[in-house]
């Protein structure tokens, strides 16, 4: 799950002409002009005129955290599906194309509906739905032109063109040239308001491919998504952003197109624009390409709240690779003072060579080939990570007691003011270092705009040169405790065969022993 918006947010600004007033660390302020449509939709645009290159990112303020039971999987489903076309784009024809879609559609239904029936299931009905489905399918491939969307841009310069689904929102890239601007929204608006959902069925079993070998066939991300399935027992955030299998399986159209009309509205979105244009023009364009297109009812916010963990919940994953462990803490959500001191901590273990866990478990102890925490920021409250991988021949044991050490320390005893300062001093050189990303601008400024408000970034400076290393200590001793944490292991099968075999073993010879 990527939750984790990392410290390097600092990619800000290009010139101090992009600032208004103060000094030039703690008082940085983007000079973002806001512009909303009668829709609803929002523009935020940062003037940056070196070179003729206009960043735009339009942001949609839905993710997995916005699925149900059912349907997860849907938000990451359309990101591919928004490049599959409109009624203009992608097709040869659409007017040959529509019912052709239809008629797919209903095959599609029957032949589910049979196939349900699992024993008392027709085979020979299954069949041949099964061939008529295939007909039709190759008639559609003839109307398909594939990629258009993504073509068209190439042909006209942009580059940058990607997209990411998020548990709290979906993000689409674009960088094209300056004087393309107008092709960009003639684009982007015909897919907020024309979505065709064409090749569904076979984007789908992409999907499922692409959940197969990143989640299902991946130490890591099988790690991960039962750490997040334990860690969170009620908020939808425990959802894997790719969906659970047999919900993307079974997702129909009829499914996302609602999710579609209610998400990916105006209202529900916001564009940023990084770059070299002129904001007036800016505003004229977007309401000429998007200010026709409707709102709709404000979608529901998120009710439930995840209840108080109580104390520590573990998981074990049985899985041919090397292991894994990963451990979890609760922390609040984006806004909360405390996240400062967290990202402080985040930076102290984890960052660099002479970061304390690299310098404990890898470089010193050398149990580990890989040590790493991280601070997670959320629409809603997120999480604390520590992830290890052990070296051999040591265990997930030895290194899960290693972890504690580090935290103890740090409730007892807070790192060294020198060791703060060093942490701050090396978040405003990457802030100084990375001035020269638009693209970067765009995306930090689209990416809390969904998560809050852009404006966090204007005040993340000055809240983290205020922190303390009293504050660490206080947030290590407030959020990393037993009874807020859960351990997610990855254990060759093979091996904790043997170790259960020895446990009993060892159990059965000391019957008597009391704990």
């Amino acid at each position: 799950m990527n939750r984790k918006i990392l410290t390097s947010i600092f990619l800000v600004v290009t010139s101090t002409a992009l600032f208004t007033g103060g000094s030039f660390a703690n008082s940085l302020k983007l000079d973002v002009k806001e512009h909303v449509l009668k829709n609803g939709l929002k523009l935020l645009m940062l003037e940056k005129h070196d070179v003729p290159i206009v960043c735009v990112r339009i942001n949609y303020k839905v993710g997995s955290v916005d699925e149900r039971p059912g349907i997860t999987g849907v938000s990451h489903l359309f990101e591919h599906m928004m490049f599959k076309g409109t009624k203009i784009f992608g097709t040869r024809n659409y007017a040959a194309e529509k019912p052709l879609l239809d008629t797919e559609d209903d095959l599609v239904a029957k032949l589910c509906d049979e196939k349900g029936k699992e024993e008392s299931a027709d085979t020979m009905k299954i069949e041949s739905l099964g061939k008529e489905l295939e007909e039709v399918r190759k008639k559609l491939r003839d109307l398909v032109v594939k990629d258009e969307v993504f073509s068209l841009y190439l042909r006209h310069g942009a580059s940058g063109l990607n997209a990411a689904t998020s548990t709290d929102g979906t993000y689409y890239y674009c960088d094209l040239p300056a004087n393309k601007l107008e092709l960009w929204a003639f684009i982007e608006s015909d897919r907020m308001k024309d979505l065709v959902l064409r090749e569904f069925y076979s984007e789908r079993d992409v999907v499922m491919e692409e959940r197969r070998l990143r989640t299902e066939n991946s130490p890591m991300g099988l790690l991960v998504e039962q750490l997040n399935a334990v860690t969170f027992i009620a908020h939808p955030y425990r959802w894997p952003t790719i969906g659970w299998r047999s919900d993307v399986q079974n997702i129909t159209k009829s499914d996302t197109e609602e999710y579609f009309k209610r998400y990916y509205a105006p209202n529900n979105a916001v564009i940023v624009m990084v770059g070299d244009f002129n904001p007036a023009e800016a505003v004229k364009l977007v309401e000429k390409y998007f200010g026709d297109i409707p709102g709709q009812p404000a979608p529901p916010k998120v009710k439930t709240v995840e209840p108080e963990q109580k104390g520590e919940r573990r998981v074990e994953i049985e899985f041919e690779a090397n292991p894994y462990i990963a451990i979890s803490y609760h922390v609040p959500a984006i806004g909360h003072s405390d996240l400062y001191a967290l990202d402080i901590l985040s930076a102290l273990l984890s960052d660099g060579r002479t970061a304390r866990l690299y310098k404990s478990l890898i470089e010193d102890k050398r149990i580990a080939v890989m040590a790493h925490a991280y601070n997670g920021i959320g629409k809603y409250p997120d999480t604390f990570t520590f992830i290890a991988v052990p070296r051999a021949p040591h265990t997930v044991a030895t290194v899960e007691s290693a972890f504690y050490e580090e935290i103890e320390k740090l409730k007892k005893t807070p790192p060294t003011d020198w060791e703060v300062q060093k942490i701050k001093n090396q978040l405003e050189a990457d802030f100084i270092r990375d001035l020269n990303s638009a693209s970067g601008l765009a995306n930090e400024i689209g990416q809390f705009e969904v998560l809050s408000d852009w404006r966090y970034i204007n005040t993340f400076m000055d809240k983290l040169s205020q922190v303390t290393a009293e504050d660490v200590m206080r947030v290590v001793n407030k959020y990393l405790t037993k009874n807020n944490r859960t351990v997610a292991t990855l254990v060759k099968k093979e091996n904790n065969s043997k170790a259960k075999e020895t446990n009993e073993k060892t159990k059965g010879e000391k019957s008597t022993a009391t704990n």
